[in-house]
Order: C-alpha cells, then sequence, then structure tokens
C-alpha cells in the first residue's frame, strides 16, 4: 500500500505527532528534533538525555514508530540521525540497505 501523501504532506503530520510525543522523552530529560521526510522513512534525532540511553532504540520503535503508523501510516519507519550526520541522510539511507 503505497503512502498516499508526498514527502513534504507527509512532514507537516510527522511534524503534528512528533509534538504529541516530546512530552513523553521530555520527562525523563530527552527530547527529539525531526530532521526531514524521505516515504517511507522519517529521520529523527534524539537530544537530551536520550543520546547514548540504553532505551534509545526501544523508545524509537514502540514509541515514536508506533505512533506514528498508527496516526498516519503503518508503513512508515523511523530512523535516528546520530549527531553530524543531519546533511548526510542519503549515507545513513545506503548504510541501512533503503
Amino acid at each position: 500500500m503505497a503512502i498516499p501523501f508526498d514527502n513534504e504532506e507527509l512532514k507537516e503530520a510527522v511534524a503534528k505527532v512528533i509534538e504529541e510525543v516530546r512530552p513523553m522523552l521530555q520527562m525523563d530529560g530527552g527530547d527529539i528534533k525531526l530532521i526531514d521526510v524521505d516515504k517511507p522513512t522519517v529521520f529523527v534525532q534524539l537530544q537530551g538525555g536520550c543520546v547514548g540511553c540504553s532505551s534509545a532504540g526501544a523508545t524509537l520503535k514502540y514509541g515514536v514508530e508506533k505512533a506514528l503508523r498508527e496516526k498516519i501510516h503503518p508503513e512508515l519507519v523511523v530512523m535516528n540521525v546520530p549527531h553530524g550526520y543531519e546533511d548526510k541522510l542519503d549515507e545513513l539511507m545506503k548504510y541501512a540497505g533503503i
């Protein structure tokens, strides 16, 4: 099933959902920043207490990605962008096999 939005429309919808899950991360001293969207991948950057946290992967998969899939589209995938790689998304996608 194709995602029925272009990247800009999808980015707007994703930004709204990110704002909904942000308080959950901030309660533990973390935060999240939306970097970009390239269907079906949503690029985010965990910040604050989330950086280096052993639960960061679970937070992305079972918190952020789950919310995006439920509220927007079931094929969305979330990828964390390490600090310093914000302008190297193509490299990250290639490395991840996307």
